[in-house]
């Protein structure tokens, strides 16, 4: 889009000790990236992070959009960040197209993603990105300008909330918001002992877990893993259904998936309306084999 028009690529990173932040994001090729490190800044605060992001606007000649992850920071940052400088908001974007005149015209799911809507951004848009819905691609080579952004004095309330800690539960699969594919199990696995199964074909295809919001309730599965309504809401290239009916808050989570597929014994199950590809069985048997054969295809064990 920023070529179509002509423009410039400049990432913002605000935070506290971003040197291997900063390498990361080099690859990716920007044509700047705008540095605000210090130490307050270690914890987020939406209230300092938009300061200091209004800040970085400011030295721009004339900025068209600002971008952000649809995360929960980023949902929280934005709103604030553009009534700082005057902008137009749009949360969870799918795809974006540039405007007449100037501004953005941003597609966005609602109605638990059964509808989507075009929303008109005249102004300066400020728009967080469904995760996955946008590709990043690195540009070996790159060199982009890392230019210092000097810190806006910071009023008291900003800086009030303090983290004391932070505690990062990591697994041996992906974050589902990042995941490229996720193996999501409901209630038809019948048990916890089943989501071995879940596991093993997540492993032989480098996929994410996810659980219904079922399975979460009576303790099956931890609820960093639900995906849903009240849960994480993911776009991944490919989503595999394993014993899951398909409630309504369970497809408001996943339903913009690049590819849906479901396993379920009961051939009405309403998950069968959005999947690309269905099977009709018991995901008890069918996961076994299926995790086989693709391990025997991919020249890895069997787990």
């Amino acid at each position: 889009m920023s070529k179509a028009g002509g423009g410039e690529v400049v990432a913002g990173l605000v935070g506290a000790g971003l040197g291997a932040v900063v390498e990361a994001v080099k690859a990716y090729g920007p044509d700047r990236i705008l540095l605000a490190d210090d130490p307050r800044l270690r914890g987020f605060s939406a209230q300092a992070y938009s300061k200091v992001a209004a800040k970085m606007l400011e030295g721009l000649a004339d900025p068209k959009a600002v971008l952000a992850p649809a995360t929960a920071m980023g949902r929280e940052l934005l709103p604030r960040l553009a009534a700082e400088v005057g902008g137009t908001v749009a949360p969870d974007a799918t795809e974006l197209s540039p405007r007449e005149g100037g501004g953005l015209v941003v597609s966005r799911p609602i109605f638990g993603g059964r509808a989507s809507v075009q929303v008109d951004l005249p102004a300066l848009p400020c728009v967080s990105l469904r995760p996955n819905a946008f590709a990043a691609e690195p540009r070996p080579g790159s060199s982009p300008k890392v230019e210092n952004v000097a810190i806006p004095e910071l009023p008291a309330p900003a800086l009030a909330l303090k983290v004391e800690k932070t505690v990062v539960s990591r697994g041996d699969t992906p974050e589902l918001t990042e995941a490229p594919i996720i193996i999501s199990g409901g209630r038809g696995l019948k048990g916890p002992e089943n989501f071995v199964l879940i596991e093993n074909l997540a492993k032989v295809l480098g996929a994410g877990v996810g659980a219904s919001r079922a399975v979460v309730d009576a303790g099956w599965r931890p609820a960093s893993e639900q995906v849903g309504q009240t849960g994480k809401v993911v776009s991944p290239n490919l989503y595999v259904a394993c014993g899951i009916s398909g409630a309504i808050q369970h497809l408001v989570g996943m339903s913009s998936s690049r590819c849906i597929v479901a396993i379920n014994k009961d051939p009405a199950a309403p998950i069968f309306k959005i999947a690309n590809y269905g099977v009709v069985g018991d995901a008890l048997t069918i996961l076994p084999a299926l995790t086989s054969t693709i391990a025997k295809s991919r020249g890895v064990p069997v787990p």
